[in-house]
């Protein structure tokens, strides 16, 4: 293995080793030493490698925005589509829901830099919202941003809720987080239907 490739596989190994220990513990909880042994590493490399345990947290989420943006596709024609997709995703993997919630938790707005993935994808997406309502794919009566966290928080709503589902017999949880899904959906349609498309077209 050249010098290059070894120092990336290191590199992918702490951002494993941080995504797991911030998904468990937190930013304040988290422990750089713990990070550094799950990765094989030691801590002078992480550190020689993120400034700070904010500033590798920062790197882990915003990789973790990217993952959700990839799998979800916010379309802002069809909100009760995307909120869906938010739904499944983080059905599907509620470590990384509770991931991004400890940013929002810990990280106050005076600590969140004008480039911080999180900030950069709201402030992308609400001009995804507000582009649609000029070209009248949606109701224009809303403030985009409203949309966007109204969506958001409609589509999480289940994910912050996990001791509630951890109650359903196994036999009967597919048939409740459909249940779930369906409630999700038929909300976001109710506040912001979805455009349907011309006879023939597709979205």
């Amino acid at each position: 293995m050249t010098p290059q490739a070894s120092a990336e596989a290191t590199r992918d190994r702490i951002v494993n080793a941080a995504t797991a220990e911030f998904s468990r513990h937190g930013i304040a909880g988290a422990r750089i030493d713990r990070i550094a042994k799950a990765a094989k590493t030691s801590k002078e490399r992480v550190y020689a490698y993120f400034r700070s345990k904010e500033d590798l947290y920062r790197f882990v989420s915003g990789r973790e925005l990217t993952a959700v943006a990839e799998a979800t596709r916010m379309d802002p024609a069809d909100l009760p589509g995307y909120a869906g997709r938010i739904h499944d995703y983080f059905t599907a993997h509620p470590e990384r829901h509770r991931l991004m919630a400890w940013g929002q938790l810990e990280l106050g707005p005076d600590e969140t830099p004008d480039d911080d993935p999180v900030r950069q994808t709201m402030a992308r997406k609400t001009e995804q919202l507000r582009a649609a309502q000029e070209s009248g794919d949606l109701d224009p009566g809303w403030d985009p941003l409203d949309v966007l966290v109204l969506v958001n928080q409609i589509a999480t709503s289940w994910a912050n809720q996990p001791d509630l589902a951890a109650g359903v017999p196994p036999q009967e949880r597919a048939a409740y987080l459909a249940a779930r899904r369906a409630t999700v959906v038929t909300a976001v349609q109710r506040l912001f239907p979805a455009v349907q498309a011309p006879s023939g077209e597709e979205r």
